[in-house]
């Protein structure tokens, strides 16, 4: 068996992903110009249609704030030792936590009031969501994988279910929620930026924006500055080990995943009270499993997870900028792309390692080791 090869921090967490994004932008050159395509114009209209305008840029950040979310989410259950699936079902019970407290509360209290408790309703209910499949790893042994799957398929059945039986909106013949009060609702980065004199165009995003980079930093703090997260990276590595350190892995269980609960469901705001302004069905979109690339490709870490968020971002908005752009071109191809870079950064992320570790040794010379001490 290949034994890992062993890279500085630093190549690890930015170098090799860089490798592998390139292979993987390389290889989708190559089918891009097999389909009769010109991948340099391919990626300069991709770019430019991500970046390129206020309006684009904006839609791209819009994207990377929910996959920000779920990407958080699958890397604190990643270093609990747990491969957390369920991102899609948490983020749909943290949307009805952001629906019926915005019904309930919107029309009778001030933002300042009802915001924080929809932020608070949605990290409940997606950690409440998580508890279950986390309780019956910790406990009976049921594996987080298989549970976790199973119970995207209830929250969206359950979704549906409150959708068109409870909380439909009467007259309408959508399966969606009445608008909620403008209390309710996350203010847009234009509105924010309108009123400091900046013109900016009306797009989804708004000022969960924010939020996600709060959550990232929150995370980070926990996960590595922290008592507790020490001891949740003990169970992830060595959950055997630390049973001698006094570490008890059930208890780690269930705050791993509740805080990788809480993360997904904070898609709610972003979706519900920031874009959609009512709670509807199939709003997560597949986030939560885009969130496992994320994660992947961000190696588990914070800062890694932003920068992939914001490429995929940059992909499902610059994606959209191609199909009317270059005729011919069809969502599909940008499916194609997202595959082949989680493949190179997820599947496949060891198998540049060696090439780096090699040009690593040519060009960064190594550390003479220290002088042995005098006898």
């Amino acid at each position: 068996m290949t034994q890992p090869v062993e890279l500085p921090r630093w190549a690890d967490l930015a170098l090799l992903p860089a490798v592998n994004l390139a292979l993987a932008l390389g290889v989708a050159a190559v089918v891009v110009l097999i389909v009769g395509f010109q991948p340099a114009q391919v990626l300069a209209l991709l770019v430019k249609g991500a970046f390129g305008s206020q309006a684009g840029l904006s839609y791209t950040l819009y994207y990377a704030t929910t996959f920000v979310f779920t990407g958080l989410a699958v890397a604190v259950a990643l270093h609990g030792g747990l491969f957390n699936i369920g991102g899609e079902g948490q983020a749909m019970l943290g949307g009805l936590g952001v629906g019926l407290a915005a019904l309930a509360l919107g029309p009778h209290l001030s933002g300042w009031l009802v915001l924080p408790l929809v932020v608070l309703a949605a990290a409940l209910f997606g950690m409440a969501w998580a508890a279950v499949p986390a309780a019956l790893q910790a406990w009976r042994g049921s594996h987080v994988v298989i549970t976790t799957i199973m119970f995207n398929f209830i929250a969206a059945a359950l979704l549906g279910y409150l959708l068109v039986n409870v909380l439909k909106e009467p007259g309408n013949m959508a399966a969606e929620t009445a608008a909620f009060a403008a209390s309710a609702r996350v203010p847009g980065v234009h509105e924010v930026l309108g009123k400091l004199g900046v013109e900016w165009p009306r797009t989804p995003l708004n000022l969960s924006v924010l939020l996600a980079l709060a959550a990232a930093v929150a995370v980070y703090l926990t996960v590595w500055k922290s008592q507790p997260g020490y001891a949740l990276r003990a169970v992830g590595f060595a959950p055997e080990a630390s049973l001698y350190a006094g570490i008890r892995p059930p208890r780690l269980i269930m705050l791993s995943m509740a805080l990788s609960g809480a993360l997904a469901g904070l898609v709610g705001v972003n979706e519900i009270a920031g874009a959609h302004g009512r709670l509807l069905g199939e709003f997560v979109a597949g986030a939560g499993f885009t969130g496992i690339a994320v994660s992947l490709i961000g190696r588990n870490h914070p800062v890694g997870i932003v920068l992939a968020a914001i490429l995929f971002g940059a992909l499902y908005q610059g994606g959209a900028e191609l199909a009317f752009e270059i005729k011919g071109f069809s969502r599909d191809m940008v499916f194609l792309l997202q595959g082949l870079i989680v493949l190179f950064a997820g599947a496949m992320a060891q198998v540049a390692a060696p090439w780096v570790a090699a040009v690593l040794r040519l060009f960064v010379p190594r550390r003479a080791p220290p002088p042995a001490a005098a006898t």
